[in-house]
């Protein structure tokens, strides 16, 4: 993954909740910080963008507030913590914490914008992570 984009109509609103979500602020917005229509945070291990677009650019009318799009997760440490994060900040349930398999676990919300904000916890994931940093 390189960027992932939602999309939302208020997209100040969008990044303000995202900004309290990951504890950082966007490192770009244009046209700017007033008015944006683009927003991006930079996050994870590898930097990868996370980007919110004004809804109005979506294609064939996406962003339309039903959930939609594909569901990335993000790995956090503790998804039971990350996930009452969320939904004490306004997301709703799209599917519980639930386990995979050994190791594995994920859950999804929907932001108040109408996206599908996947999370989970994976230990292959750090196991490869721990191998690149070795």
């Amino acid at each position: 993954m390189t960027t992932l984009n939602f999309w939302a109509a208020d997209v100040k609103a969008a990044r303000n909740w995202y900004s309290d979500f990951f504890g950082i602020e966007a490192y770009f917005q244009r046209p700017d910080a007033e008015n944006p229509a683009y927003v991006e945070f930079r996050l994870g291990d590898y930097q990868h963008e996370f980007g919110i677009i004004d809804s109005r650019y979506a294609p064939n009318g996406g962003g339309s507030g039903t959930p939609g799009g594909a569901i990335i997760n993000w790995h956090v440490d503790d998804i039971s913590a990350t996930f009452e994060k969320l939904l004490s900040a306004g997301a709703t349930v799209y599917e519980p914490i639930t386990e995979r398999g050994p190791g594995f676990v994920t859950a999804s919300v929907v932001d108040p914008f109408g996206n599908i904000l996947g999370i989970m916890y994976n230990q292959h994931y750090l196991d490869i992570l721990a191998g690149k940093k070795a």
